[in-house]
């Protein structure tokens, strides 16, 4: 229920407040008054979008607010699902400054403007003339069925099965495809894995390898090199240990005679030990050095191999070729295994389709189970309304795939004229005949508790006379269930109401200013008797509006 709204700096409401009251809250106001400026405000608090255009006052912010009492059932899962706080009690509010950017907060916590639409949908539903062509969308259609139906928790489990059977589908249709560009792959993928296989790689090879690559390449030249020095150090003629033995001889001699040469003696012993040691090391390298030009071959022919498998695999060491062969051995290895997993897919898909089939058969059967209500309540609304001939038929068919909505395609097929058979709303009805069923509509869901507040933004447009009595009937009826606010221009709808709210506007020299007021009993009459007969009020008039409010 909408308890108050309040409005500043929007279009020409420089501030107003206006506090509704249950049952049925009648608006009305002469044309340009500045009725539809009250539904772009509350439009503002649903989540439209906002315009800086609309500011009265362009250095200041806009601000609505509206108090509600959330009475709907269906309202507390909605702030759940946002992450909002509940609260019976709701407060909402819409900011927008000069520049255009808007905040929007419930109960003043911030929120987006999706939820803020989410959970405004919940707590007012505004019909205007737009929504009349809602009638004849297949959806809205649905949406009324379901709603009368109350299946709004078997719609949640079967959506929730639905979205993991599709999501099962996308997993088995990817994984089909994948099955068969990997196949596709398959022989070269194996050639590259037996390849990388069958070279028997080894981390730190490549080193090993082309380091003794290099001494056989140049073997005969290091042996003689070697040879050569060790004939240098260690050969019986003339040679530098002969000659660093000598030497040290010759000053250990001079040692009693001079203190300095014995020092001297001491550095070329430990000098001929160390050359002696390179003496003995260079012959064995110098013996050790053989030219094997078939090991060289070896050598030369698995570096080859392992530089064209670098080039091949984009790699620089063997590391990471052995990497490489790693990652194709599960290549190979997934693909092998490929079809035990496409089974067991296709396995847990099939039996989610099951779950989801027999939840939409489910839904579908409570469905179908409100189809006579529909078309009864209906046919006798519209027989009220001045169509004594109208016939109502809910059309069904089982669609041969799941959709997220269930299994149910669903059409209302219409007649106004005895001996002409229903057909497609969209195809036949007028702009006056889809208003009276849509109210027709409105009220039976509204009977079952699962509508908000309802606005009615002149839901009477194409009626008059007896018929407008009628309808005004029955929207006060709807008044008894839930909130209603009916903009309306008819004196015979106008008169329905328990409360009455006059839109007008207020001229000064400088600006006009579009203000609300409730209306005293009296100043109905006067209300009323003008929507009659216009501004030159006769006694008959003001007798015919008495008349109006009394029944």
């Amino acid at each position: 229920m909408l308890q108050s709204l309040i409005i500043q700096n929007y279009a020409l409401i420089d501030k107003l407040e206006i506090n509704f009251r249950e049952g049925l809250n009648i608006v009305t106001g002469e044309t340009g008054a500045g009725k539809s400026i009250l539904l772009g405000a509350i439009g503002l608090l649903l989540g439209q979008r906002a315009d800086a255009a609309a500011l009265k006052d362009k250095e200041r912010s806009c601000v609505v607010e509206g108090m509600f009492v959330a009475t709907n059932r269906d309202v507390e899962p909605l702030f759940e699902a946002n992450d909002i706080d509940f609260s019976s009690d709701v407060t909402i509010r819409r900011i927008v400054s000069p520049s255009g950017k808007s905040r929007a907060f419930i109960n003043d916590q911030p929120v987006t403007l999706a939820a803020l639409k989410d959970i405004g949908e919940g707590l007012v539903d505004i019909h205007s003339q737009h929504q009349n062509m809602l009638l004849q969308n297949a959806a809205f259609q649905l949406k009324v069925v379901d709603l009368l139906a109350d299946s709004k928790k078997l719609q949640d489990g079967y959506r929730a099965a639905f979205a993991k059977f599709k999501h099962a589908a996308r997993r088995l249709s990817e994984l089909e495809e994948q099955a068969r560009l990997s196949q596709k792959d398959l022989d070269y993928l194996t050639h590259l894995f037996n390849e990388l296989k069958a070279a028997n790689l080894q981390e730190g090879e490549q080193a090993d390898l082309e380091n003794e690559q290099q001494q056989l390449t140049h073997a005969e030249e290091i042996k003689l090199t070697f040879t050569r020095v060790a004939a240098l150090l260690s050969s019986e003629e003339a040679c530098a240990t002969k000659m660093l033995r000598e030497a040290s001889a010759m000053l250990e001699k001079m040692g009693g005679v001079f203190a300095k040469a014995e020092p001297l003696s001491d550095r070329l012993q430990s000098s001929l030990i160390e050359v002696r040691d390179v003496a003995h090391d260079v012959e064995a390298i110098a013996e050790s050095t053989e030219v094997n030009v078939e090991r060289l071959a070896e050598v030369n022919e698995r570096l080859d191999l392992i530089y064209a498998l670098q080039k091949k695999h984009k790699a620089s060491t063997v590391e990471e070729l052995i990497a490489v062969r790693g990652q194709l051995e599960q290549k190979v290895s997934l693909v092998e295994n490929m079809d035990e997993q496409l089974a067991a897919l296709r396995k847990e898909r099939d039996a989610l389709h099951e779950q989801a089939k027999t939840l939409a058969e489910e839904l579908s059967k409570l469905r179908r189970k409100v189809f006579p209500a529909i078309e009864s309540h209906v046919v006798h609304v519209l027989r009220e309304l001045g169509m004594p001939s109208a016939a109502m038929q809910v059309e069904h068919a089982e669609l041969p795939e799941l959709l997220p909505t269930g299994k149910d395609e669903i059409r209302f097929l219409f007649s106004a004229n005895k001996g002409m058979p229903p057909q497609d709303i969209a195809r036949i009805a007028s702009g006056g005949e889809i208003s009276r069923l849509m109210l027709s509509l409105k009220s039976l869901v509204a009977w079952t508790g699962n509508l908000p507040t309802i606005i009615f933004d002149e839901i009477d447009t194409g009626v008059s006379g007896e018929v407008a009595d009628r309808m005004g009937v029955i929207i006060s009826e709807l008044g008894k269930s839930i909130q209603v606010v009916n903009i309306t221009h008819l004196p015979q709808i106008a008169s329905k109401g328990q409360t009455h709210f006059l839109v007008y506007k207020v001229e000064t020299a400088s600006e006009t200013t579009t203000a609300i007021r409730q209306l005293s009993d009296s100043e109905r009459v006067t209300e009323i008797a003008k929507m009659l007969s216009g501004q030159s009020l006769s006694e008959a008039a003001i007798k015919n509006a008495k008349e109006l409010l009394k029944r």
